[in-house]
């Protein structure tokens, strides 16, 4: 089964952890992916050093947890045969489009699903040129629905 990265700031809120849950990581399952989730937490440490109070303790463990999610991340990366990147907003999510850059860097194709309809740089531009540019040279395309979506990433593993 081939495994795609699910770049988004969704996991900063609960409608968008639900829509992650619910809808967009159940319908990459039935197409036939297995889903790499950089919002998930399987060893907890990022729940528990939420939880701490204010202070150094907090501090210390943040930093840390920090350089775990971002290890972890570029593993994930890494594992990838596929990226799905999230580009909704004014301008895409500064993670997101670290993730989209790294991806391209390594030569993984990336599909950008922009839905929303604020234009960018220009009118011709869906996203942030260079954003749209990574995507492009990565082999991946721009699509604007979770359907074209999930036929772009269809297309790329039909041509790995």
């Amino acid at each position: 089964m081939s495994s795609v990265y699910v770049a988004s700031p969704l996991g900063f809120s609960e409608p968008g952890r639900h829509y992650l849950a619910e809808v967009l990581h159940p319908r990459l399952v039935a197409a036939g992916w297995s889903v790499l989730d950089p919002w998930s937490d399987p060893t907890g440490v990022v729940a528990e050093t939420l939880a701490l109070s204010p202070g150094r303790a907090r501090t210390e463990a943040l930093v840390r947890m920090s350089r775990a999610i971002g290890e972890r991340n570029r593993s994930l990366l890494a594992a990838a045969a596929a990226v799905l990147a999230i580009l909704d907003g004014p301008d895409a999510d500064s993670g997101t489009a670290a993730e989209v850059g790294w991806a391209a860097a390594h030569r993984i194709p990336v599909v950008g699903w922009r839905s929303d309809f604020r234009l960018a740089d220009h009118e011709a531009a869906p996203v942030n040129i260079q954003v749209e540019d990574f995507v492009l040279v990565s082999g991946g395309r721009m699509v604007a629905s979770l359907e074209e979506a999930v036929a772009a990433l269809e297309a790329i593993r039909q041509a790995a």
